[in-house]
């Protein structure tokens, strides 16, 4: 399965939270054993790491979970725009489910 595409749009100086249904053919996979794990860079090649996204899983046989950015952490995301992608992953196995393009927008009230 290729991952899905999805582009985000993250308001600077707030909190971010997107939730996400895990599918395989049509069908919620069951997350047991799995975890999340997400990042956004400036390039797709960049060795330098703008955020970690906070995930978790909330409904673990309806394939549900949460990818998430505390307002702490987008006060500091220079405007502009980055790739990410998020990786379900167990011991012996790594899927990435969704990536695109994170567009920040500004903030004006501080």
């Amino acid at each position: 399965m290729s991952a899905g595409k999805y582009d985000i749009k993250v308001d600077q100086g707030s909190d971010f939270s997107l939730q996400l249904t895990i599918q395989e053919s049509g069908i919620a996979k069951d997350l047991s054993g799995f975890s999340l794990r997400g990042q956004m860079r400036p390039t797709k090649d960049s060795s330098t790491l703008t955020a970690t996204f906070t995930t978790s899983i909330t409904d673990v046989t309806g394939g549900i979970c949460t990818i998430s950015l505390p307002y702490t952490t987008t006060e500091n995301i220079t405007v502009g725009q980055y790739f990410y992608d998020i990786e379900l992953f167990t011991g012996s196995t790594v899927q990435r489910i969704i990536e695109g393009l994170v567009t920040v927008s500004p903030e004006v009230t501080r």
